[in-house]
């Protein structure tokens, strides 16, 4: 079954919709503190510039890392996992052939 053939139930999708924002919550409570902390170290302009470019380069990933207009989020959800901020068992409830997929590209990633 290829990934575009996949059907995703409603429930499905509430439990992908409810995972990624849980995800996306952890990210972004850690991305705080890690600017908080280097804001609290800026001696100088050169400081202030990097943590300008940190952000920016953070809002680009973030922003294409979370973006559900796909059709099928398996890479997404593997990224996630990946990265730590999802785990396959936040996933419980889809069919066994989405988390196996989710699993296995998780793993080449």
């Amino acid at each position: 079954m290829q990934t575009s053939e996949l059907q995703w139930t409603s429930h499905e999708q509430e439990i992908v919709k409810t995972a990624v924002a849980e995800a996306h919550q952890r990210e972004i409570t850690a991305l705080v503190q890690v600017v908080h902390d280097q804001a609290q170290a800026i001696a100088c302009m050169d400081d202030l510039w990097q943590l300008h470019d940190f952000l920016s380069a953070r809002r680009h990933d973030l922003d294409g890392k979370y973006d559900q207009r796909e059709p099928t989020p398996l890479f997404m959800l593997a990224g996630l996992i990946k990265d730590g901020w999802l785990s396959l068992d936040e996933l419980t409830g889809l069919a066994a052939p989405k988390l196996a997929k989710i699993k296995a590209l998780a793993q080449m990633l």
